[in-house]
């Protein structure tokens, strides 16, 4: 019986070894340009709250991260600016369809410059004169572009501003871009104007018909599958929606 009582317990211990292992790691987390703020301090208190974990995050275009992870990237976790590049990954077998999670929302604003004087309060009035460049996120690879676009095309202005669109590789480069004038406008998201309140403004807000949702999702090929799981948990839990709430996202 003593025998048997010692095995248990190392059968015991070496379960919570192994379940340590599997948490263990640095965990890779593909998220949009977007959550930067948001997300590097939800990672210090999930390493506050788990010492043993170690969060490494490439942010960027959600298009953009997404084939960086069909091309085989080490990613553990994808955040995404909107359902479609989520859904191209559920599709290509790319994420878990039960790990999938919508955990914030957002809007989508024109910006410009904080010292700038242009008129505009509303689309129609991008095809000023005064007008010269606009800074648009790449729709092929850039939700934020996709959003615009489609909000242009429904106003029936797309075509005509295609002459003044500068097009970015991701929502922060169009930000940038305003914060140094070196455009008169962006469309970017409400929470990228926040973040740069004191160098850009914004001019109105601008309407969508597919609601701006952010999903989250396990990489199916993850290395740290146990460690990814936990992560998107905490995300979800309410001190990591206040902090996502405090960068201006609203709740999903």
């Amino acid at each position: 019986m003593r025998k048997n009582g010692i095995g248990h317990c190392l059968l015991a211990v070496y379960g919570l070894v192994l379940h340590g292992a599997a948490l263990a790691g640095e965990l890779t987390v593909s998220a949009a340009a977007s959550l930067t703020n948001a997300f590097k301090e939800i990672a210090q208190s999930y390493q506050v709250q788990y010492p043993d974990a170690k969060v490494s995050f490439n942010f960027g275009a959600s298009g953009a991260l997404l084939q960086q992870i069909a091309k085989g990237a080490p990613v553990d976790v994808l955040a995404s600016a909107d359902q479609e590049t989520m859904d191209s990954a559920q599709k290509q077998g790319l994420v878990v369809a039960a790990e999938r999670y919508d955990f914030v929302r957002n809007s989508l604003v024109v910006v410009v410059p904080a010292d700038s004087r242009l008129h505009v309060h509303r689309l129609e009035d991008l095809s000023a004169a005064s007008v010269h460049r606009i800074a648009i996120g790449n729709p092929v690879s850039v939700p934020v572009g996709r959003y615009t676009m489609r909000a242009l095309e429904s106003a029936r202005l797309w075509p005509g501003l295609e002459s003044k669109e500068i097009s970015t590789q991701n929502v922060r480069q169009s930000l940038d871009y305003v914060a140094r004038g070196e455009v008169d406008a962006g469309f970017v998201y409400a929470t990228d104007a926040v973040s740069m309140k004191d160098k850009v403004r914004v001019a109105f807000d601008v309407p969508v018909s597919i609601p701006i949702t952010y999903p989250i999702a396990t990489i199916r090929d993850a290395a740290h599958r146990e460690e990814a799981k936990r992560f998107i948990q905490f995300v979800l839990q309410p001190q990591s929606q206040a902090i996502l709430g405090k960068y201006g996202f609203l709740k999903p």
